[in-house]
């Protein structure tokens, strides 16, 4: 499918032509904050490239980063809600490129989250459930009812995401997600 050309996302970082995997992989295991400043540029390359999948994967991997409360990085760049937000409604349609289901990839990774600051990048993802829930049409993007009652899964409501957000994100960040709903 031919894709509409991009306009970069605010709230991601500008970038110069096509970025590949080593910009984030080349910070081992640290995920400081240029590993953040780095995630959020590879989603924006995605984004240019007609990828509104793939950004949203790196600006899960930007979430992942291990930032110090108060950091500059988060004054430059704040957690990216509203670029999510941004890139979902504009990518809706398939467009821009191939999007895949939001809502179900961010349920999957809410309940299957494991390794470090596991509780604190769940909130993440169930806030980015139901962001993607309140702005994607539910027929075309539903939830997966047949992990739900296989595994008997309890969904938070938005406002308990975004307690546990307040209670274990970065400073700001659950204000910052806030923003990004709908009226």
């Amino acid at each position: 499918m031919e894709t509409s050309p991009q306009l970069p996302c605010p709230g991601l970082p500008p970038v110069d032509g096509r970025i590949d995997a080593e910009i984030t992989r080349r910070h081992g295991t640290h995920r400081g904050p240029e590993f953040y400043h780095d995630a959020l540029a590879y989603a924006q390359s995605h984004w240019l490239n007609g990828h509104p999948a793939q950004a949203i994967l790196q600006m899960n991997k930007a979430w992942m980063a291990d930032l110090a409360p108060g950091d500059p990085i988060l004054s430059r760049f704040p957690p990216p809600y509203c670029a999510l937000a941004w890139i979902l409604t504009r990518s809706a349609d398939e467009s821009r490129g191939f999007l895949g289901n939001p809502v179900r990839h961010f349920q999957h990774l809410a309940s299957r989250m494991s390794g470090p600051r596991a509780a604190q990048r769940t909130a993440r993802a169930w806030v980015c459930h139901h962001l993607a829930r309140a702005l994607l049409e539910p027929a075309r993007f539903p939830c997966d009812g047949h992990q739900i009652a296989r595994e008997g899964l309890w969904i938070p409501s938005r406002q308990r995401a975004l307690n546990d957000l307040a209670a274990l994100g970065w400073p700001a960040e659950a204000e910052a997600a806030r923003h990004a709903f709908p009226p």
